[in-house]
């Protein structure tokens, strides 16, 4: 059975700019701007409230589309988590059998692996 309309908001935190065109959101906060496509979705996004909700609706939408609206407005958040606190990302080198070697190159921006599967070049 399809749901006629379902809907569900989000409030937008103060130091924090959302823009939307077309399924097209723009995050933008202190930490920089992030971007993210919603093209493959049949939801409709609209701003609220002078720019301080973000309210996702689904029209007809199956079970699928009804579980979109949640997945995208989570999204959403974790966008505006990246705009004003970021994330950090922590990486660990295993291995089983060959030992891997790495090092860290071009200022600190890029990671060489050296000697994976146990190639010697």
């Amino acid at each position: 059975m399809k749901t006629i309309l379902a809907s569900q908001t989000m409030d937008i935190p103060e130091e924090v700019t959302v823009t939307v065109k077309a399924k097209f959101v723009k995050v933008e906060g202190p930490r920089g701007t992030l971007t993210r496509d919603f093209k493959h979705l049949s939801l409709d996004f609209q701003l609220t409230e002078g720019g301080r909700k973000l309210k996702v609706d689904a029209w007809f939408g199956s079970r699928r589309t009804m579980a979109a609206i949640r997945t995208a407005i989570s999204h959403i958040q974790n966008l505006i988590t990246g705009v004003t606190k970021g994330y950090r990302y922590k990486m660990r080198f295993v291995y089983a059998h060959f030992p891997i070697n790495a090092s860290i190159t071009n200022s600190n921006t890029s990671i060489e692996i050296r000697n994976f599967l146990g190639e010697k070049r």
